[in-house]
C-alpha cells in the first residue's frame, strides 16, 4: 500500500436516504475547507477524506500534496457523449435530422478505417480528461472496430468507461447500415471481450427508433436479457420532426417511448437522452421504469431542440447531465452546467450550485449504477478525482474574491469555469492530466 494525501479544500456529495435523483434534496455535501484527500495509489482507491489535521494525524509521514487556491472534487461524470463526433462540433446551421445527414453520417463512416479510430479514440480521452472528466457513458459508431479502438484506449489509461457499436439498419447511409443478425453477432462479441474487462463496461447502443428496424430493436432487448449487467442507451424524443417521424415508422405504438418499452429496452439501466418533448404518460412510465433521463443543454440549446424539464416533472424521473458533443458544444461539464442553468431559468426554476455539482459526481453516478464505485469520496471508491484551479483566469479570480461563501464560489466557478480551471486529474490514484502554467510554457 503506498499513500499519498492531496491536500486543499475538498469538496464531494453523497445521496441523501431518498436518493430521489428528481428531486433537489437528494444530496449531502461534505466540505473541507482544509481538507485532505488519502489515496492509495498502488489500489487507485481512497482510502480517507476529511480535514486535514485530523485525517493527516492517522498517517505519520505520508507522501502530501498541496494545492494553492484550488478545490479537489471527484471526477466529473458526463451520461451520454458521441467520440466519433469531435470533428462535427460547432458545424454550422442545422436541427437534428438535417444535422445528422449533413455533418454526422459522413463524418462517422470514417471509423471503418481502425487507425483513424484509435486516433481519435485517443484524442477524445485525452480531450476528457483535460476538460476533467473522468467516467463517460459514449457512443461508437456502427463499426465494431470503433468500440475496440475506444475500449483499447481506455482501457489503457485505466478510466472507467462505457461504450457500445451503434445499431443501425435503416434510415442512413449503406456505409453506415448494420443489419438485424450483424448487429447481434457484433454486439455479442464486443460484450464478451470488453464488458469488465479492467474498468470497461458495455452498453448496448441502438441509435434511435428512427434508424432501427423492428427486428433491431427486438434483438436490442434479446441483449439486454442475455446480458442484465450492461447498460442500454439511446435518444429520446430530441426534437419534433424526430418525433414525427417515428410515429410514421411505428404507428401501431402509442408514443416514441412505447416503441422502446414495446421492445424491452426500459429499466433501471437504461438511459435516454434528450427527452425534451415528452408526454405525462411517457414521465410516468419512465419513473415507474427506473428509467433515466439525460439532459443535454447545449446541444438542445445548439440544434434549437427545446427545453428540457429538469424540475417540476409529472412524475419524478431519474435525470443525468451529459454534453452530448458533437451536437454540445462543449466537452466541458461546467459549461454543461452553465447551460442548464440558463435553461432552468426559462423554464421558471432555478439550479442551485450544490445541486449542479452533485449531478456531475454522485448524481450522474447514480444514473450510471456506479455510485458504489466512483462520485464520492466514501472509503474504498476508486479514485478518479479533479483539482480545479479557482483563479484559473483573472476574471475567474477577480469574481472569486468577491464571494463570501461556497455557494458563491461554486456558482462562479460553473459560469465561467471551462478547461481552463481543470489544474489537474487523477484517474485510479494516478495523474492523467495535469496543467502547463505560463511560466512553466516559457523556460
Amino acid at each position: 500500500m503506498t499513500l499519498q494525501a492531496h491536500c486543499a479544500a475538498v469538496l464531494h456529495y453523497t445521496a441523501s436516504s431518498s436518493a430521489d435523483l428528481s428531486s433537489t434534496h437528494a444530496f449531502q455535501p461534505h466540505y473541507f475547507p482544509d481538507g485532505a484527500l488519502v489515496i492509495d495509489t498502488d489500489s487507485g482507491r481512497v482510502v480517507a477524506c476529511g480535514d486535514a489535521e485530523s485525517v493527516l494525524a492517522n498517517y505519520p509521514g505520508i507522501e502530501i500534496k498541496t494545492y494553492d487556491n484550488a478545490l479537489i472534487m471527484p471526477g466529473m461524470i458526463d451520461t451520454h457523449i458521441h467520440y466519433p463526433q469531435v470533428d462535427v462540433i460547432a458545424s454550422y446551421g442545422e436541427q437534428l435530422l438535417d444535422w445528422l445527414n449533413n455533418y454526422t453520417f459522413p463524418a462517422e463512416q470514417a471509423f471503418a478505417d481502425e487507425q483513424y479510430a484509435a486516433a481519435t479514440a485517443d484524442f477524445f480521452l485525452d480531450e476528457l480528461t483535460r476538460n476533467g472528466t473522468t467516467t463517460a457513458l459514449v457512443f461508437g459508431t456502427v463499426h465494431p472496430q470503433s468500440v475496440d479502438a475506444f475500449f483499447s484506449a481506455s482501457h489503457q489509461r485505466n478510466m472507467r468507461m462505457i461504450c457500445g457499436k451503434v445499431m443501425m439498419d435503416r434510415n442512413a447511409p449503406h456505409a453506415l447500415c448494420d443489419t438485424a443478425d450483424s448487429s447481434l453477432t457484433q454486439s455479442r462479441e464486443l460484450i464478451e471481450r470488453w464488458h469488465g474487462k479492467g474498468r470497461q463496461q458495455y452498453a448496448v447502443t441502438p441509435r434511435f427508433a428512427i434508424t432501427s428496424t423492428r427486428e433491431q430493436l427486438e434483438v436490442a432487448g434479446q441483449l439486454l436479457k442475455e446480458y442484465p449487467t450492461v447498460t442500454l442507451q439511446t435518444h429520446l424524443a430530441e426534437n419534433l420532426d424526430e418525433i414525427a417521424f417515428v410515429e410514421e415508422l411505428f404507428p401501431e405504438r402509442a408514443s416514441y417511448l412505447d416503441v422502446y418499452d414495446y421492445y424491452g429496452l426500459l429499466g433501471p439501466r437504461s438511459v435516454f437522452a434528450h427527452g425534451v418533448h415528452l408526454t405525462d404518460t411517457d414521465y410516468q412510465r419512465l419513473s415507474e421504469s427506473g428509467s433515466h433521463l439525460a439532459f443535454c443543454p447545449t446541444s438542445n440549446l445548439f440544434l434549437g431542440s427545446g427545453l428540457f424539464r429538469l424540475h417540476k416533472q409529472p412524475h419524478p424521473v431519474s435525470v443525468g447531465l451529459a454534453s452530448d458533443v458533437g451536437g454540445g458544444t462543449s466537452m466541458s461539464m461546467l459549461q454543461t452546467l452553465s447551460e442548464a442553468y440558463k435553461i432552468c431559468q426559462l423554464n421558471g426554476t432555478s439550479l442551485s450550485a450544490h445541486e449542479a455539482f452533485y449531478r456531475v459526481t454522485q448524481g450522474n453516478a447514480q444514473v450510471l449504477g456506479l455510485d458504489h464505485r466512483i462520485g464520492s469520496f466514501n472509503s474504498g471508491n476508486e479514485a478518479d478525482f479533479i483539482v480545479l484551479d479557482l483563479n484559473a483566469t483573472p476574471l475567474m479570480q477577480r469574481r472569486q474574491s468577491t464571494c463570501h461563501t461556497l455557494e458563491e464560489r461554486l456558482f462562479a466557478l460553473m459560469v465561467l469555469g471551462d478547461d481552463r480551471a481543470i489544474a489537474a486529474t487523477f484517474v485510479a490514484g494516478q495523474c492523467l492530466y495535469r496543467k502547463v502554467s505560463n511560466k512553466e510554457l516559457s523556460n
